[in-house]
């Protein structure tokens, strides 16, 4: 059974960190692309960061260079370095694995993160950004 675990999230002043993790369990990384995603208060769900099996890696432009996606592939794992946070990153945040098939997009700059191409969802993790 494929089985996604956020953790790491919490409240957090502006200007500072959180870490969230994404444990992945029932699949191997080697054929899935793992993306980031988040939701705030009656805003759609939005993709924010990709990595795929290769190690491509894709950014939202509302997180890049403020986000860093790395996979920690001996324990199946998959974090989100977030620094600099704001207001507006307050959110519900999901991680989600797509199994990567030549009719869906690649983890690679500028290309998107759709959620509907994700297979596999986390049951999110709340984040909390206090001005």
């Amino acid at each position: 059974e494929v089985q996604l675990v956020e953790s790491g999230g919490g409240l957090v002043q502006a200007g500072g960190s959180l870490r969230l993790s994404c444990a992945a369990s029932g699949f191997s990384f080697d054929d899935y692309t793992i993306g980031w995603f988040r939701q705030a208060p009656g805003k759609e769900r939005e993709g924010i960061s990709c990595i795929s099996s290769s190690g491509t890696l894709d950014y939202d432009l509302s997180v890049k260079d403020r986000f860093t996606i790395f996979a920690d592939n001996a324990r199946n794992t998959v974090l989100l370095q977030m620094d600099s946070l704001n207001s507006e990153d307050t959110a519900v945040y999901y991680c989600a694995a797509k199994e990567e098939r030549w009719d869906r997009r690649s983890c690679i700059p500028f290309n998107g993160i759709r959620p509907e191409e994700y297979d596999h969802w986390g049951q999110g993790t709340q984040v909390t950004v206090s001005s």
